[in-house]
């Protein structure tokens, strides 16, 4: 009985927040009719580029919502971008560097990579391929597609059209690994200060795509880090470094201040480039609330992981991850995912589960955590699968 309640409360939740934004009169409605998608960022929005790439094996519980077995996505089912995909009524995208499985890119293609950076990568990096090789990446297929096209239309029906590329949407959703990885080896202080050569490294990328041919940009920023497990359980042992919600302090400042930053470089940007549309979206903002008003909308625990090991309060251990099996301590131990995952926002320690996606992606879909705002249109309702 409660998890139907959580369930009718997440779904109403849902309905309210794509119906409200139709009858606000300060929001602009804007047409979502993109071509396609080309979307570059890290394991919030990969579909299966890192596990490709590097030949990692994900183990199930992965997968196990949505696509019932493990789909190269760190979750237990569909990712914000997953749902957007939906959104727009398009099918979804595919990794780059996926072979197998005669890959389909007519609508778009995904570029976005776990543990990816914007600045470049370093030895010991989880990705090697940072922003910059990622918008290399899209050099390539971009010049590749063109080249195939020249040869005849046997390849029409999977790569896109020639005009795609100018009218299609570029999605950016890169930067919390450049935050959260250095709090490892730096104090806040040098972490403040490194902000601005990073945006400098991500404007370079944006600049090569406007160079390109992109004129519609989508630039998410960067969550709370300080809410997600991993990181309450190897910075927030001192009661005194958390907020009043469990989450370190120092994490989500430092995202906050990245925020400010990267808010300020959309604005530049869109008065750089007139003949575009930089879309800034506020995740931070959406993801937070969904942290400090959880019950409102359905969830139960905020921070603890689903698919982690310990127990209660965060079960989560570093040394193993979701769906691994290990000895730890002399005992041989598996971690499994929690009953249910629509009680939780946080799927293994680092990543939202695909209720929380769900969330995020039905906010964002409003407009009112954009800049500029936008209003969204009843066939969302529609195209949006449950």
């Amino acid at each position: 009985m409660r998890s139907f309640i959580c369930m009718a409360t997440k779904f109403f939740a849902f309905l309210y927040i794509l119906i409200l934004p139709i009858f606000s009169s300060e929001a602009k409605s804007i047409d979502f009719n993109y071509p396609a998608v080309f979307n570059f960022g890290d394991s919030n929005s990969d579909t299966g580029d890192l596990v490709a790439a590097l030949g990692i094996l994900l183990d199930p519980p992965n997968g196990q919502t949505y696509f019932k077995t493990p789909s190269g996505r760190f979750c237990d089912g569909r990712l914000i971008v997953d749902f957007l995909m939906d959104a727009m009524d398009l099918p979804f995208l595919n990794a780059y560097l996926e072979s197998i499985g005669l890959p389909n890119f007519r609508k778009g293609c995904n570029f976005a990579a776990a543990g990816s950076k914007i600045l470049p990568a370093t030895a010991g990096s989880v990705s090697p391929f940072s922003f910059g090789i990622q918008v290399n990446q899209f050099l390539r297929f971009k010049a590749r597609v063109l080249e195939l096209l020249g040869k005849g239309k046997k390849l029409d029906k999977y790569l896109p059209a020639e005009d795609y590329f100018a009218k299609g949407l570029y999605m950016l959703d890169i930067g919390q690994n450049d935050l959260a990885g250095a709090f490892y080896s730096q104090t806040f202080d040098q972490i403040v200060a490194s902000i601005p050569n990073i945006l400098v490294e991500f404007e370079a990328g944006i600049k090569r795509l406007y160079d390109q041919g992109a004129r519609s940009f989508w630039i998410h920023n960067t969550g709370p880090l300080g809410c997600l497990t991993q990181n309450v359980a190897k910075f927030g042992t001192d009661p005194s470094k958390l907020d009043e919600f469990g989450c370190v302090s120092g994490h989500n400042q430092a995202a906050k201040l990245f925020n400010l930053q990267l808010h300020a470089l959309c604005k530049k940007l869109q008065g750089q480039y007139v003949d575009s549309n930089v879309t800034y979206v506020d995740i931070y903002t959406i993801k937070y609330n969904l942290i400090s008003n959880y019950s409102r909308y359905g969830f139960e625990q905020p921070i603890m992981a689903c698919c982690g090991y310990g127990g209660p309060p965060l079960n989560y251990d570093s040394r193993i991850s979701c769906g691994q099996t290990k000895v730890l301590n002399g005992t041989t131990v598996s971690v499994k995912a929690c009953n249910d995952s629509t009680e939780y926002v946080n799927w293994d320690g680092i990543h939202y589960t695909e209720a929380a996606n769900q969330y995020v992606s039905s906010q964002i879909l409003t407009g009112k955590y954009s800049d500029p705002p936008f209003s969204d249109k009843m066939p969302f309702l529609l195209n949006l699968k449950f």
